[in-house]
């Protein structure tokens, strides 16, 4: 974990919800049947337990939109070395690791109060994640219609749409958490690359865990969600 002075996460809004060990959040059932056959939760154990921990490459910006409770989608068409089939959400509970690229604040709708500096040679891991669910979206009208659920400049999110084919994009909806202490990592060689998904080593043991939205929020929020893209949600 080391003691280096990584990058000072914004301080998010606290709401009324339970802490609850990181132990707990990892095994307990996700809230949507839609993706919890014991299977798929048995394979991903086994993975984690082969390969590490697995994280998903996000911007750092968008990462601690997340961690305020601003932002409740993730939207991917996939980078250059995703593998043969593709972007796929191959998992369904993970950490989000923040990237950086200059100018990253102009990308979204947030103000530059908000924009963010790289620490060097320092990863630092806030927020939890769990997916409840995914689909595609092929009809970009749908995309401007989840809105209200992210900070992504509109003009972004339609060069991604119609970046390669076949047009559309990967949409998520998922759950964060806020967790404490912030995990700090020194930057690995593996972590680079084009690629959405890389492994982290096994977690502290001391993870605290904290929806940074309330269980109301949440249902409010996937009820959105679902109005505007149930026929795509797999």
């Amino acid at each position: 974990m080391g003691e280096q002075n990584c990058l000072a996460r914004p301080r998010g809004f606290r709401r009324k919800s339970s802490v609850q060990p990181f132990g707990t959040v990892l095994n307990k059932p996700s809230m949507d049947g839609r993706i919890t056959e014991s299977s798929a939760r048995q394979k991903e154990t086994n993975e984690k337990r082969q390969g590490g921990f697995p994280a998903f490459k996000e911007w750092a910006i968008v990462c601690a939109s997340i961690e305020r409770g601003e932002t409740s989608l993730i939207f991917r068409k996939g980078g250059i070395a995703e593998g043969l089939k593709g972007f796929q959400f191959k998992h369904r509970r993970f950490f989000l690791f923040p990237t950086y690229f200059h100018e990253q604040i102009g990308r979204t709708r947030l103000g530059p109060e908000r924009d963010m500096t790289p620490a060097n040679d320092c990863v630092a891991i806030s927020v939890f994640v769990e997916i409840e669910f995914v689909g595609f979206l092929n009809d970009f009208t749908q995309v401007n219609g989840l809105e209200p659920l992210h900070v992504l400049l509109p003009s972004v999110l339609e060069e991604r749409f119609h970046y390669d084919q076949p047009a559309g994009l990967h949409v998520a909806f998922f759950r964060a958490f806020r967790l404490s202490p912030v995990w700090e990592l020194s930057f690995h060689p593996s972590y680079r690359g084009c690629r959405s998904w890389v492994a982290l080593p096994e977690p502290p043991s001391e993870f605290k865990m904290e929806p940074v939205v309330t269980d109301e929020e949440q249902s409010r929020r996937r009820a959105l969600c679902l109005a505007r893209i149930r026929s795509h949600v797999d």
